[in-house]
């Protein structure tokens, strides 16, 4: 079971790598390592688990987050009435929109542990291929808050974090046309 102590924090040096393909199919080890991610997902949501062990809510999560440097995201959330709950290998943006959005309330990160007030501009809609722990060739359409948790994690297969892409001068400014997205 991961817990909160497993999730490496800002400064480590394997947050800022480009994380490696998972090879196809998955070995045992790399299917184990993401159905752990997406169950600390899961169990990070439940008010009881969270508390009983120490699990800070997350609704996405990195394989670079648990010092792991491969391209495995896993998410668990819900928006506009849609369950979204996947571990995936070797996520990748293939096409995305013009017009950009952002999370009105801000983006926050497992990694982070301090808060980092402003606005993270990210792509309105995105369209990802990957594969699930079930081996199926996945081609996802999103939007919304689905669009902008998917970014943030496959930003961390890039060694990027959130606070990159804000305005160091204007956090709080708000690209031109954008979407505010609500929580």
């Amino acid at each position: 079971m991961l817990t909160s102590n497993d999730i490496i924090r800002e400064g480590h040096p394997t947050l800022r790598e480009t994380a490696q393909e998972v090879a196809m199919p998955p070995s045992a080890e790399d299917r184990e390592i993401l159905e752990k991610m997406l169950r600390y997902l899961k169990d990070s949501q439940n008010p009881d688990l969270a508390e009983e062990y120490d699990l800070r809510p997350g609704v996405g999560l990195a394989a670079p987050q648990i010092n792991v440097s491969k391209r495995m995201i896993a998410v668990h959330f819900e928006d506009e009435g849609k369950q979204y709950s996947y571990g995936l290998f070797n996520p990748k943006i293939i096409s995305h929109s013009v017009q950009q959005s952002f999370l009105a309330s801000g983006e926050g990160c497992l990694s982070v542990d301090r808060p980092v007030p402003g606005y993270v501009p990210r792509h309105s809609k995105i369209r990802v291929k990957a594969v699930d722990l079930e081996g199926n060739h996945l081609d996802l359409r999103l939007k919304g808050m689905a669009a902008i948790v998917f970014q943030h994690e496959i930003d961390h297969l890039n060694g990027v974090m959130f606070y990159d892409r804000m305005s160091e001068n204007e956090p709080f400014s708000i690209p031109k046309d954008a979407v505010a997205v609500e929580r």
